[in-house]
């Protein structure tokens, strides 16, 4: 079997010494090759941009531009690009965001290289790049969380996520939150909200939340599911 292909890796952290660490570490291990370093999100889309990595190692808490933000557009702009994170944190705020962005690998910065090569070609081949601790609370999460019943059908001829946008509203997020918890731009959330006006005929938020009520969409807090 020949060995695995030499994976070209851009580090983004924003702290020099430690990125500098990195940088240095992924130089002895075999079968990586550094090719940029990156000291925020921005630089690190960037450089995306223009040498075509096959993975970067992100750093989350950055200025600027964070590592979820900076996850999300590369996995929208360079698909081929495959996101790990490399980070402190291993908390619920900080892991789940950074898997909807697109990161395929979460990895926390006690990791030895052995994981980090590993990681790095698990993700090149497709597969999910996770540390053990990250995976056990994957499974914990899914494990702990409640079954969610069937919503009901959508009305009004309204989409999927026209409605997922007036269960939030419903839920009482503002269009930038909805815009957040969506992955979506403002600009994007308020056509949603103009659909659903049209459709359902409300005239605004206050009817928007008692015709998901009304319709399904959202169940009014102590409401029993049998």
């Amino acid at each position: 079997m020949s060995p695995p292909a030499t994976a070209r890796v851009i580090v983004a952290d924003d702290q020099a010494v430690v990125r500098e660490g990195i940088v240095m570490l992924l130089g002895l291990l075999p079968g990586i090759e550094v090719v940029g370093a990156a000291k925020d999100g921005e630089e690190a889309v960037t450089l995306v941009g223009e040498l075509a990595p096959d993975v970067v190692l992100m750093d989350l808490r950055m200025p600027r531009c964070d590592g979820v933000e900076a996850t999300r557009r590369i996995r929208e702009r360079y698909p081929a690009t495959q996101v790990v994170v490399l980070t402190t944190y291993a908390d619920d705020d900080s892991l789940f965001p950074a898997l909807r962005a697109g990161a395929r690998g979460y990895l926390t910065k006690d990791a030895g290289g052995e994981e980090i090569v590993k990681a790095v070609q698990d993700v090149m081949a497709g597969d999910a790049g996770l540390a053990p601790g990250v995976q056990r609370r994957l499974l914990e999460r899914v494990s702990a969380a409640p079954v969610v019943p069937e919503r009901a059908a959508a009305p009004d001829g309204l989409t999927a996520r026209e409605s997922e946008v007036l269960t939030l509203v419903a839920e009482g997020l503002s269009n930038h939150e909805i815009a957040r918890r969506l992955h979506i731009g403002p600009a994007t959330v308020k056509t949603h909200i103009n659909n659903i006006f049209a459709k359902s005929g409300v005239r605004d938020r206050a009817q928007a939340v008692r015709y998901a009520y009304q319709h399904g969409l959202i169940r009014p807090p102590g409401t029993n599911i049998t």
